[in-house]
């Protein structure tokens, strides 16, 4: 589904990303480790077009797509998430939902003087399938609650919820399971997991090597900004590589 041809991306002297190379099956649900500074992010934000790459290839299926701007990224399939979310506060949850599909029509002043019961039925349509995704993600009680008023857990949800309304078939996760409590942290690999059986591949970024070990297969293992390995959870736990980049050496 999607494959990285020497992935680079370098600030400066600094290689950030350096040469990486890899292949995401479609299907997957992939862990993509590494300690801080490996180039995680960096190469996330490459992918969905947040950052060009100082050189290589990005393939997404018949694709190419590196170096193209995120929304078109976004339009093809992709949709990612953020570390940090960053939702419009002061908007309900169900409207942070509703503003993640692109080219909708209310957003053309022509098309609501002229076309507004279009804009309605569309804000309907889209209004509907936000309270299905909140339903789906245990977040529809919350649906008319500000989004500044959810806890880390619930806006990790909220963020998955904005990438679902885009029916993308690959979804970037950038930590989901940061600074979430337990009880969440089960719900969101849950859902991970049913939204992979119905045919949705993950790219999953995490330091909680529960949630990878159980989740993830395959992982990817990134270190100083260069791929170290590709393969099965057990392998990449007892690879010597892995243990010194990684663990500092220890099991």
């Amino acid at each position: 589904m999607l494959t990285l041809h020497g992935a680079s991306k370098h600030f400066g002297g600094v290689k950030a990303v350096d040469d990486v190379s890899f292949t995401l099956a479609r299907g997957t649900i992939t862990g993509l480790i590494g300690p801080n500074g490996a180039g995680k992010s960096t190469l996330f934000n490459i992918v969905a077009g947040a950052l060009k790459p100082s050189g290589g290839r990005i393939d997404f299926g018949e694709r190419r797509i590196d170096g193209l701007p995120p929304h078109l990224i976004y339009r093809h399939g992709i949709a990612r998430t953020f570390q940090i979310p960053r939702p419009f506060g002061v908007l309900s949850v169900l409207e942070n939902a509703m503003l993640a599909p692109l080219g909708q029509s209310g957003e053309s002043f022509w098309n609501t003087l002229l076309r507004p019961g279009r804009v309605r039925a569309e804000e309907r349509a889209n209004r509907d399938k936000a309270r299905e995704i909140l339903a789906f993600l245990n977040l529809v009680h919350l649906a008319d609650e500000p989004a500044r008023n959810l806890s880390g857990g619930q806006l990790k949800l909220l963020e998955l919820a904005r990438a679902l309304m885009s029916d993308p078939t690959l979804i970037l996760l950038d930590e989901p399971g940061a600074g979430v409590n337990p009880t969440l942290l089960g719900q969101i690999m849950e859902r991970i997991a049913e939204l992979n059986a119905r045919g949705i591949t993950f790219l999953i970024i995490e330091h909680n090597m529960d949630l990878i070990m159980r989740l993830c297969r395959p992982l990817v293992v990134m270190a100083g900004g260069r791929l170290l390995m590709q393969g099965e959870p057990e392998a990449v736990r007892n690879d010597p590589r892995v243990l010194d980049a990684y663990l500092g050496g220890t099991a």
